[in-house]
């Protein structure tokens, strides 16, 4: 579990972030939801630690992120996988060596171990004796599943994903969206989606977090958001076509 609590966070003397307070809970996909600029991306890297908050606290069960030292934030760290949202593969390393970078990065393992860790992580994303291809040679969702593979490799407590969906058709999206659903569960990660895509917010939203204006707006599940009574959540959730065909079944 994550939780944020209170947090603020202002670039040039403009507030991006105000007061925002969560709960992601472990086992759960929790999404991130809202405009663009509205504050999900700087929210995501206060995370990862890529940024501290100006005021306020992150705390991963029950360790307090922002107060830590050095030393001990990093350990928390190395309990994050990241999916990053082009995959962010390394062009010149085959599929095996991408998932088997932080392997070597971070443990001792033998070569052994860590192939068989890659396997198995590659088989459970199903991209069984793909080892030697080149991300060249890799469909989008397959970069994708190559991604979440490697995202899991060091077996995380927590997963954060930036828009996993990006650039996929809506077949593949959903293979996406189902395989980050079961992993979720099957490894008990707290599990943390930024995305815009309806169909991820209706398919797997668990818990759901709402950014307008860099506070945070609304919380609850996808059977609840299609009949929550919040003018700005509606405006947002019913903006296309598809959705709006949703809206007079939930008014």
């Amino acid at each position: 579990m994550i939780e944020v609590q209170h947090i603020y966070k202002s670039f040039d003397n403009k507030l991006v972030l105000e007061d925002v307070n969560a709960v992601f809970q472990a086992g759960k996909v929790n999404l991130v939801i809202g405009q663009s600029g509205s504050g999900k991306t700087v929210l995501m890297k206060l995370l990862l630690g890529l940024m501290k908050p100006d005021k306020g606290r992150i705390i991963f069960n029950g360790r307090d992120f922002t107060s830590l030292p050095e030393k001990e934030q990093k350990i928390i760290r190395q309990e994050i996988g990241t999916l990053f949202q082009g995959g962010a593969l390394f062009d010149s390393m085959t599929v095996e060596e991408n998932v088997m970078f932080p392997l070597n990065f971070f443990t001792n393992m033998s070569h052994k171990e860590k192939l068989e860790r890659v396997n198995f992580c590659l088989k459970r994303v199903n991209l069984d004796n793909s080892n030697h291809l080149y991300p060249a040679e890799l469909s989008g969702g397959m970069k994708k599943r190559v991604a979440i593979a490697r995202a899991i490799v060091l077996n995380p407590k927590y997963l954060l994903c930036d828009e996993p969906n990006s650039g996929l058709d809506p077949v593949t999206s959903n293979v996406i969206d189902k395989l980050l659903l079961e992993l979720t569960h099957e490894f008990d990660m707290t599990t943390i989606v930024n995305t815009h895509d309806m169909n991820s917010v209706l398919e797997i939203g668990e818990n759901i977090l709402f950014i307008y204006q860099g506070k945070s707006w609304w919380t609850g599940s996808s059977s609840e958001i299609l009949k929550a009574d919040n003018p700005e959540l509606r405006s947002f959730i019913f903006a296309t076509k598809l959705t709006k065909s949703l809206k007079h079944d939930h008014i």
